[in-house]
């Protein structure tokens, strides 16, 4: 049975984000429970959850605008409810809705939103320029942002949110209403962004997260279920890559030239049969475990003809399939047995009666 997810990865010596059991109630919904994790410098951290799982309210903590109920939230080593202003400088936020003054004009907002942020006239003026130039806006800056398309809008709000060279920046869904073009335009530009600041990204599009980020955490209904690099994931999981082999034989021939492999695999084998003859075998050896070499070698002593051999990683989006379904099914067993425990406690209703 995989080992059970440890969500807490060895503490960062400085972290940019530092959350230690956070807990957030509404009334008596338990929004978030006991979370703790780190961000690292330079990190682009993708924050994944189904909705309702938490990550809204985790990011509105971090950006000061809700209080936490119990546990510690820092940025850049300050305590988020007692340093909220001066942590608001050394982050830039860019919400799901984007938020713009839709009468200005680009370059007039965004030098508006840099006085906000305390920049000085000088210091507006060069910060403007940087971000435009970032984001690709310098031939808009005289545009009506009310008449910019969608995916305009959505780099005029992450140039505000840059603009004061934060160290931090939290992305919640940021390509979320563009097209697969504005996405890619969008996502490249975030991806260059990490030599310069650190990265917390929330996106509902799993494909997105795993092409830009160096760490994930995955977190649903409350809990932080899993938190670290892909592999380290798929190996918490004791998920091993599969291994996929094309051979042009008859089933039963290619199973007994692999017989040695697939006694170490535990005999799991699937077969699929192509055309022309081919045929493809996928296995799945033991952690930690790689039967390529082994394989190669055992097609060449039956003098099998093989046209492709790879191993092939679980994607994040079925290591987050896998990991949530796990977390749910250990859900349902707790409170089965929390039932089955307060009816075993419960006196009968015969005993009851009896006692009457």
């Amino acid at each position: 049975m995989p080992a059970r997810f440890d969500p807490f990865r060895e503490a960062h010596t400085n972290p940019v984000i530092s959350v230690r059991n956070l807990t957030k109630r509404y009334g008596e919904v338990l929004a978030v429970q006991d979370v703790t994790f780190d961000v690292a410098e330079g990190e682009v951290m993708g924050f994944l959850g189904p909705n309702g799982a938490g990550k809204s309210t985790t990011i509105r903590i971090l950006t000061g605008y809700l209080p936490a109920t119990a546990g510690t939230v820092q940025v850049a080593g300050l305590d988020v409810l007692s340093d909220s202003l001066a942590i608001r400088q050394k982050l830039g936020y860019l919400p799901e809705n984007v938020p713009l003054y839709p009468e200005l004009r680009v370059e007039e907002y965004l030098r508006y939103r840099g006085r906000l942020k305390g920049l000085t006239a000088r210091n507006v003026k060069a910060g403007v320029e940087r971000v435009m130039d970032q984001c690709g806006l310098m031939h808009v800056r005289q545009r009506i942002v009310g008449q910019l398309s969608k995916g305009y809008r959505q780099r005029v709000g992450l140039a505000d949110s840059m603009v004061a060279q934060p160290r931090l920046l939290i992305l919640d869904e940021p390509t979320g209403g563009l097209d697969p073009h504005q996405r890619k335009e969008v996502l490249d530009l975030i991806r260059g962004l990490a030599h310069d600041h650190t990265v917390l990204l929330s996106s509902h599009i799993l494909a997105e997260i795993e092409s830009i980020s160096t760490r994930v955490m995955i977190i649903q209904k409350g809990r932080l279920l899993a938190n670290g690099r892909m592999d380290e994931l798929a190996e918490r999981l004791q998920d091993a890559p599969a291994v996929a082999v094309e051979v042009k034989a008859r089933r039963d021939v290619l199973l007994q030239a692999l017989a040695p492999i697939l006694r170490q695999c535990g005999e799991a084998c699937d077969v699929a049969d192509l055309a022309d003859g081919w045929v493809r075998a996928t296995l799945r050896p033991p952690v930690g475990s790689d039967q390529r070499e082994a394989i190669a070698a055992a097609l060449r002593g039956a003098n099998l003809p093989m046209r492709e051999l790879h191993r092939h990683q679980r994607t994040l989006e079925e290591l987050f399939l896998h990991i949530t379904a796990q977390a749910a099914q250990r859900t349902g067993e707790e409170l089965a047995a929390a039932q089955a425990a307060a009816h075993a406690a419960a006196p009968s209703a015969g005993a009851a009666e009896g006692a009457r």
